[in-house]
């Protein structure tokens, strides 16, 4: 079966949640005109990776400063997953007959998630996962994802799963998504780095998997003028320059890298390269090991901890 897919290489409108939206439904609209079944956008797409900004933060202090930013952040960039943003997004999809992966800033009570959400091709609102370990600064700002957020997802497009950024280095976790039968591994990311590439052909390579994986193209001048970015004040300089690709189960690459533009990559998928490439290597399969190696994964939620006074 063949399978059209795309990859929409844009920046936020970083800080503004509502334009942010609009954008990615347009990109949507462009995914459905090209004939893609499934169109990845990248991580935080919605509304805005806050690269550059430290909040203010220092081991043992924090500062009025750095609360008004995360508030800020909270406040403008984040949305409530699902919910009308999501159903925006859903009303996009259903129109462009296509499924939808992207990047966005989750809120959840007073915490903030790095998530990725998936809108099937009928609109509907089909799940979410949020990145389990944020990297570096991350953790700072982001709380941390369970495994009841790792979902692959049957569809007619095939089996559509995401790892986001630097989970992709996640050994265990690139493992469990292997042994749910991904097919679709969409990775949403903001590393534009040259070591990028090499690292989600591997993931091809190692899962007899497609990658699609999406970064954003942002300038310094898209976020507002007062952003304390402490990269550049340039308004012209790249915060990221995409390098977005897709790439097939044996690792070559079908689409991309492409760099310091905004564009749609398209790359049609053969989902009987899946069966070829694991004549030879299946990772959970013949090359797992069981009676060696095993895996546990506990796919529970973890819901906040709900205090209990118990009367004597």
């Amino acid at each position: 079966m063949i399978v059209r897919a795309g990859v929409a290489q844009i920046g936020a409108v970083p800080f503004d949640a509502a334009a942010s939206v609009s954008k990615t439904e347009h990109w949507i609209a462009r995914a459905g005109a090209a004939g893609c079944r499934i169109v990845v956008f990248p991580e935080a797409v919605i509304a805005g990776y806050p690269k550059g900004c430290d909040f203010d933060i220092t081991i043992g202090r924090r500062t009025e400063r750095g609360r008004e930013e995360f508030r800020r952040y909270f406040e403008e960039a984040s949305i409530a997953v699902p919910g009308p943003e999501t159903e925006r997004l859903g009303q996009a999809a259903a129109l462009a007959q296509t499924y939808v992966v992207a990047g966005v800033i989750e809120r959840d009570l007073g915490t903030l998630y790095c998530t990725a959400i998936f809108i099937g091709a009928d609109g509907s609102f089909l799940g979410r996962h949020r990145k389990l370990m944020p990297t570096a600064g991350e953790r700072l700002l982001w709380g941390f994802g369970d495994g009841s957020t790792m979902p692959v997802f049957a569809t007619p497009a095939g089996n559509i799963g995401a790892v986001i950024c630097w989970e992709n280095y996640m050994p265990m976790l690139r493992t469990a998504m292997y042994g749910k039968g991904i097919q679709i591994y969409c990775a949403p990311t903001a590393d534009d780095r040259e070591t990028w590439l090499p690292t989600i052909r591997h993931i091809a390579l190692e899962g007899r998997c497609f990658v699609l994986s999406a970064c954003q193209r942002v300038t310094r001048g898209e976020y507002p003028s007062d952003y304390r970015c402490l990269i550049t004040d340039d308004p012209q300089a790249l915060l990221m320059r995409g390098g977005s690709a897709i790439i097939d189960p044996l690792g070559r690459v079908l689409a991309g890298p492409r760099f310091d533009e905004e564009l749609l990559l398209t790359a049609d998928l053969d989902l009987e390269e899946i069966a070829r490439a694991k004549f030879d290597f299946d990772a959970v399969g013949h090359y797992a090991r069981p009676d060696i190696f095993s895996l546990q994964v506990d796919e529970s939620a973890k819901d906040p901890v709900r205090w209990v006074s118990k009367l004597k």
